[in-house]
């Protein structure tokens, strides 16, 4: 499905929310009180501004008694989009929001990443896939790099450990080319980054992803990762204290100016050792 037919199928989704509302005499106070989120945010669903959760969407099915419309409607559009079910939303709210602040343990955010380096993550994540799936795995990563090319893109800001400039995702040459690209969207001021060296020693949130993003007209959330699994989080004292430990870290991390000029010696690292093999 493409992007946008997809945006067509949310709106439908959001029309047919605010049909069955309004036929059930519901504002969308009371229909979000009644699924446990705000009237605001059933607003921006009716909008298609925001996609609910598959947990909203069979509170919005029991409280309207739609006989499960929108918990169907939610598993085919998202089935039908380019990443796995637990990042999705993240993605779609990645593309509205107005700040993006990035905590990367081990591996280069896919904001980041050349085609290469995907390529290569990708493999290693699915070993047996056929060519064609991975290619459509590389284009769904490709087309979210955009965002940081637009105009009307986001304030980026990026922490990375030392770890993601370390490994030799996909090799030497392939880590030379990550990393002197990372290095040009800082030059470029495409992107804020920071690195926190091995010498930071412990920090918060130790080995965890973390991405905070925050809204012109939506409260900030915060998206964390595990193993095939994915939390998007917008309660605002866990936000606050996300955001607190993100602090923390971009308090210990390299000066944007040191961390460029550690960005450049890994690349350099790399080129030499790829040149040499």
């Amino acid at each position: 499905m493409a992007n946008g037919s997809r945006q067509a199928a949310w709106e439908f989704f959001g029309a047919e929310l605010k049909r069955r509302r309004e036929d059930a005499g519901l504002t969308q106070v009371e229909l979000g009180a009644r699924v446990f989120v705000s009237g605001g945010y059933i607003g921006q669903f009716e909008q298609a501004i925001r996609k609910p959760q598959r947990d909203v969407a069979q509170r919005i099915d029991e409280a309207l008694q739609t006989d499960g419309i929108f918990e169907r409607l939610w598993r085919k559009l998202i089935k039908e989009q380019p990443y796995t079910e637990y990042f999705a939303h993240a993605a779609e709210l990645e593309r509205l929001a107005t700040e993006i602040c990035e905590f990367a343990p081990a591996v280069v955010p896919g904001l980041l990443q050349t085609r290469e380096y995907a390529r290569a993550m990708f493999l290693a994540n699915k070993p047996l896939a056929a060519d064609e799936y991975i290619e459509e795995l590389i284009s769904g990563r490709m087309v979210r790099t955009q965002l940081l090319k637009d105009a009307t893109r986001p304030v980026y800001w990026a922490v990375l450990h030392e770890t993601v400039l370390r490994v030799p995702v996909g090799g030497a040459a392939v880590m030379a080319h990550q990393l002197n690209h990372i290095a040009r969207l800082m030059r470029e001021r495409k992107a804020v980054l920071q690195v926190l060296p091995f010498a930071a020693g412990a920090h918060p949130d130790m080995g965890k992803m973390m991405w905070l993003m925050e809204f012109d007209d939506a409260p900030p959330t915060v998206y964390t990762e595990g193993v095939l699994s994915g939390s998007l989080l917008d309660e605002p004292a866990v936000v606050k204290r996300a955001r607190a430990s993100y602090d923390l870290m971009r308090a210990a991390a390299l000066s944007p100016e040191a961390s460029l000029a550690l960005v450049e010696s890994a690349a350099e690292d790399f080129r030499r050792c790829a040149s040499t093999t």
